[in-house]
């Protein structure tokens, strides 16, 4: 069954901004990647993190529910001589189904939130080797214009305009927590509040944040990419919907672009020392 993220999966791919390369560093020296490891990326997506681990490591299997994410990513793999990455269609609930061998890291990127987080580190304790470990990597990016949530509720909807919150929680301040914490960096609480309860109760949380300079094209790229604004669901008004956006944003951003910061955190979970 073809998930929200089909129509949105080739900006995805393309608009979606890289992690930096000091996160694939750390899970180097934390793990000790030394080419012979064996990876699950779960929901992968078009490969954001399979594909610059695939060097690092003898295997990946990308997995993911939605199957025009993993042909962007089959391609994108093609196109790079990526050659030791399986594309697999399945969701967290399955993992069990999927007959993988035994993994030495599983990452997830972005989507924990998404996932019964009880049941996924549960899960994994049967599949990871002793000295294994999960990371969760998480985006925190301060918010765009508020023109960007009026102009697609005008569209879809104002159920379609100010972004979800990222956990649930009681609903809080605009924009995040009491005190100004961004909705996401409930996700990073999430994640470790989670996954210390589990057999990977051993965690850690690091940061890295960083100024991103984006074209009002790359902001517009970056909201098809979304499931809630994918291109599917503006149908013919899609091009209507691009250039009522454009305009609005080159009035925000007379220079035609905008800067925000990004803060990436990586939490680390891996069984306690014995």
């Amino acid at each position: 069954m073809s998930t929200p993220y089909a129509s949105a999966a080739p900006y995805y791919a393309r608009y979606r901004p890289p992690y930096p390369a000091e996160l694939y560093a750390l899970l180097v020296d934390r793990f000790a990647l030394d080419g012979s490891q064996t990876v699950l990326d779960l929901g992968a997506g078009p490969g954001t993190m399979s594909l610059p681990l695939a060097p690092l490591v003898e295997h990946v299997y990308a997995v993911d529910p939605e199957p025009a994410m993993l042909a962007e990513g089959s391609r994108l793999a093609e196109e790079h001589g990526r050659r030791n990455i399986s594309w697999l269609c399945g969701d967290a609930a399955g993992i069990g189904r999927l007959c993988l061998p035994r993994i030495d890291l599983c990452v997830i990127g972005g989507a924990f939130h998404r996932m019964d987080r009880a049941r996924v580190p549960a899960d994994l304790d049967a599949l990871l080797a002793p000295r294994g470990g999960i990371a969760v990597v998480t985006s925190v990016a301060a918010p765009w214009p508020v023109v960007v949530d009026e102009v697609r509720a005008r569209f879809l909807g104002p159920d379609h305009g100010a972004a979800p919150r990222a956990v649930d929680r009681p609903a809080a301040e605009p924009g995040g927590e009491p005190g100004g914490e961004p909705a996401d960096m409930e996700e990073v609480r999430d994640a470790e509040d989670h996954l210390a309860k589990s057999a990977f109760s051993r965690v850690e949380t690091t940061t890295w944040e960083r100024s991103t300079r984006s074209t009002v094209d790359q902001v517009i790229g970056l909201q098809f990419s979304r499931a809630r604004s994918g291109p599917a669901l503006f149908g013919e008004r899609k091009g209507a919907f691009e250039s009522e956006l454009r305009h609005a944003l080159l009035d925000h951003y007379p220079s035609g672009t905008c800067t925000r910061t990004v803060t990436v955190a990586v939490t680390l979970a891996s069984r306690p020392r014995r």
